[in-house]
């Protein structure tokens, strides 16, 4: 089974979160979560410090993540795994997979002809504001 981690970044005042259009089928043109592909042998909090670096160069000393939620797809033969963390101060982030950009969170992430992932972010963003107190601390 392929596994792959979406991370939500949020940034130090915790009221803008991270992006990326995507540049590539699947979703391409949709925004969605930063992330990437967990490596055989893995470990899935390791990968997304990986994929988080890889795609913004944010690093392990700008965040801490929390492990949210996952979704297996059996008929997909993969599972996602979800990250959430805050940044610790602010940082400029760059990277050349996808075009990178700071979005409010007032927005209906369920709008499949905006977001990515058949209204996962959606999903998504109401256990994050479940738990934002432990979260976004």
């Amino acid at each position: 089974m392929l596994g792959y981690n979406a991370i939500v970044v949020f940034n130090e005042n915790a009221d803008r979160m991270l992006m990326c259009k995507r540049r590539r089928n699947t979703y391409k043109g949709l925004s969605n979560f930063v992330g990437g592909k967990i490596e055989p042998n893995e470990n899935g909090l390791d990968a997304a410090y990986r994929e988080l670096e890889e795609e913004t160069t944010i690093t392990k000393n700008d965040i801490i993540l929390s492990h949210l939620m996952d979704f297996t797809y059996h008929f997909g033969n993969c599972y996602l795994e979800v990250y959430v963390g805050k940044l610790n101060k602010a940082i400029d982030v760059s990277g050349d997979e996808n075009e990178l950009f700071w979005s409010t969170l007032n927005h209906n992430f369920f709008d499949p002809t905006q977001y990515a992932g058949e209204g996962n972010i959606g999903h998504i963003m109401m256990h994050v504001e479940m738990f934002q107190n432990e979260l976004l601390k």
